[in-house]
């Protein structure tokens, strides 16, 4: 049975040429690029192209990207060194449908003492900003807000927000790790001071990220160890995958067009088909700017989870929200801040795809989901037999 893999947004495959690229470096050219010999130093040069091919991606310059081991690494990272250089300011401003990475640390925060405000979201997924104006303090250190929500993939206004902060002289820093590959960004152009990439959601390995610190911004190292990343994260460097990410952003960068193009039509008419079809659904984040690969669709009287069980009989990946939070049986905090009613919350399937999904792949989903769907309903006390929702549902 062939895997139609459609969830892009939790990871991705390692692109071919990536693998081509990482392979040398972890077989002959082993080396320690922080050598004295020339051994090593062909592997530093290695390193040194795949920061450019980074900061060419996000329009940075090469000495403005740290090398870490993932977003939550850099994220982690980017708010631990606000709160460390901000001379005793506490307060922390992100929004309530972060990332775990982000979210679970501002929790840990609090108990430390740290003052947090959770920027809300209206209906449609997007940031209230008359909240996030009035949010901002004298005592604020950082605001950290993703560029674009994993779940939704309703992107938020950052650049502004960036302004914002900085007119009141805040740091700001962006989750990205959904966002970029699949958006321009050019962040000569931005007052953004941070921002966090992972490979793995676009196309390198797992366990290699990027944190873009802005030139000049005041930094305290997370990792501490040894000189590497011009001592601002210890640890020998992660050399074949760090080959791997700088490939993966060269090829991202020449693929944008394709993500908005070909990427959105497969998007746009899986998710017409499946809304046509199927009665009670809904986009989630509909009619707010979204993501190109990204669509959240709620089925009203069904759990999420049976559906993702009855489509992987069929060899379909997809996902019930944040694979940070698979498994659990409470409905997605991102679908609870927009006002998700309950009953559509619990039945939300998140479908992400790729530049490596074919109209083939989406055929086949707009086949298999509805009758899944019907089935599961079947056995619900709130759908009658007829197809109607009963008014208990309601």
């Amino acid at each position: 049975m062939k895997t139609i893999y459609m969830d892009n947004n939790a990871t991705t495959r390692v692109a071919p040429e990536v693998l081509e690229t990482m392979l040398p470096f972890l077989t002959d050219l082993y080396g320690n690029p922080s050598s004295a010999y020339s051994f090593g130093g062909r592997v530093a040069r290695n390193i040194r192209e795949s920061r450019e091919q980074a900061s060419a991606l996000l329009g940075a310059s090469p000495e403005e990207i740290i090398f870490t081991s993932c977003g939550s690494e850099s994220d982690n990272t980017a708010i631990m060194s606000a709160l460390n250089t901000g001379k005793d300011k506490a307060h922390i401003v992100t929004t309530r449908v972060e990332h775990p990475a982000v979210k679970v640390l501002c929790n840990e925060l609090v108990k430390r003492g740290c003052r947090v405000t959770e920027v809300p979201v209206d209906r449609k997924g997007e940031l209230d900003m008359d909240r996030y104006k009035e949010s901002l303090t004298s005592d604020t250190a950082i605001v950290s807000i993703m560029w674009a929500n994993n779940e939704t993939g309703v992107i938020f206004p950052v650049e502004e927000a960036a302004q914002l902060a900085r007119s009141r002289g805040i740091l700001f820093h962006t989750d990205a790790v959904q966002a970029v590959g699949k958006i321009p960004i050019d962040l000569q152009q931005s007052a953004i001071d941070m921002l966090s990439i992972s490979g793995h959601k676009l196309h390198a390995p797992k366990g290699i990220g990027v944190l873009y610190v802005r030139k000049g911004t005041k930094f305290s190292p997370f990792l501490i160890g040894g000189h590497q990343e011009r001592g601002r994260r210890g640890g020998t460097e992660n050399t074949a995958s760090i080959i791997g990410l700088g490939k993966a952003c060269e090829l991202a960068a020449d693929r944008m067009d394709e993500e908005n193009t070909r990427v959105k039509s497969l998007r746009d008419r899986l998710e017409r088909e499946l809304l046509n079809r199927i009665p009670h659904s809904r986009v989630n984040g509909g009619g707010a700017p979204r993501l190109p690969n990204t669509t959240n669709i709620s089925f009203e009287f069904v759990e999420g989870e049976a559906i993702l069980l009855r489509m992987d009989e069929f060899g379909i990946c997809a996902s019930s929200g944040s694979a940070c939070t698979s498994g659990s049986l409470q409905p997605s905090h991102v679908l609870r801040a927009m006002g998700v009613p309950f009953t559509m919350a619990h039945g939300s399937v998140r479908l992400s795809l790729s530049v490596y999904n074919t109209d083939e792949e989406v055929d086949e989903v707009i086949d298999k989901l509805p009758p899944i769907i019907e089935k599961l309903r079947a056995f619900s006390p709130f759908w009658k037999p007829e197809g109607q929702a009963c008014a208990s549902g309601t």
